[in-house]
């Protein structure tokens, strides 16, 4: 089994967790830390549609509170026609704990993917570079 292809399992897997009683459009994140251990996040959504969290939202909130602090690797799925991206907010958290280098695999559930990376998605992000 490939490293990508226990990501997508685990994307698969809890892509299936998520709460989507409005949109019922699921989405489900695997991230590989730079450790090797990989974090899983579901859409949680909310009746409040701003107060909702998304998938990646989730992935790295489980990566930080288990101590660590960065992506090597992300895998994104859901059900649509073609490989979903990341929501613009969700580029910029991911961004803040991983190089634009990292990999990033867009797929769908019937197992269309594409290849991209943190800067391709977010090219010119804003980084603590700025705040200097």
């Amino acid at each position: 089994m490939s490293e990508t292809s226990d990501l997508r399992e685990a994307a698969l897997a809890v892509r299936e967790m998520a709460y989507v009683p409005y949109s019922r459009f699921k989405v489900g994140v695997a991230i590989r830390a730079a450790s090797g251990a990989v974090y899983r996040g579901c859409n949680v959504e909310n009746v409040a549609y701003p107060q909702g969290t998304c998938a990646e939202a989730g992935a790295i909130a489980a990566m930080v509170a288990a101590g660590e602090t960065s992506i090597a690797e992300v895998y994104v799925v859901a059900a649509s026609d073609r490989p979903v991206p990341c929501c613009g907010g969700c580029r910029q958290k991911l961004a803040e704990f991983a190089g634009g280098d990292v990999p990033v695999t867009l797929a769908t559930v019937a197992g269309a993917e594409e290849a991209t990376t943190i800067g391709a998605l977010l090219p010119g992000a804003f980084d603590a570079g700025y705040m200097a």
